[in-house]
């Protein structure tokens, strides 16, 4: 696994006399996920190392992946920074999914469930999946579990799901993350 030529050009000369603070542009555009998995390390040995590293990207995933802070910008505007856990619990989004066996009595379970939630329990339309907004603490899943059984609910699955970067940005902006491999009319410089 290798970084392309030019990548590996560009960052050789940029560590030339181990700079304290980096500027990375998107280093990870038009990478293959392999080349993409090396340059994340690259990113977290220098950062290991001592070097802070500023990277822009419209990848949200790196970005939850790789920074200690990050600086959500719409518009040419900060509207938001913090840790990832910070800016995910600012726009909520932990939900429990819990999957019922075949038969089971729905009503029993939402009675179960009803201590565990911070909003409405929502019943997909086969009537065996319920999802649930909640806080997340240490055991919750434990805990749901051990009251369906309680309750004489069998069930198949517990998820839990919790905001991702995307959720932060669609919510703060009210429009999903720009997706640089689009290319509208209008967008491209003259």
């Amino acid at each position: 696994m290798t970084l392309p030529p030019s990548m590996t050009a560009i960052l050789s000369a940029s560590l030339i006399g181990q700079p304290r603070v980096l500027f990375l542009d998107e280093p990870t555009t038009g990478l293959d996920p392999n080349a993409r998995a090396m340059m994340w390390e690259i990113v977290r040995g220098l950062a290991a190392d001592g070097t802070t590293v500023l990277l822009t990207t419209q990848y949200l995933e790196e970005a939850d992946q790789l920074a200690a802070r990050i600086a959500v910008i719409d518009g040419g505007r900060v509207i938001a920074e913090g840790t990832s856990h910070e800016l995910k619990s600012s726009v909520g989004g932990e939900h429990i999914e819990v999957t019922l066996a075949a038969g089971q009595d729905v009503e029993a379970a939402i009675i179960a469930l009803k201590p565990y939630t911070t909003g409405a329990i929502q019943l997909d339309d086969d009537g065996i999946r319920l999802a649930m907004p909640v806080a997340v603490t240490e055991g919750l899943t434990t805990r749901v579990v051990r009251a369906l059984d309680a309750a004489g609910i069998e069930v198949n699955d517990v998820t839990i799901t919790r905001a991702s970067l995307d959720d932060v940005f669609f919510s703060l902006t009210g429009h999903a993350a720009p997706d640089d491999t689009d290319d509208k009319e209008g967008d491209t410089p003259a």
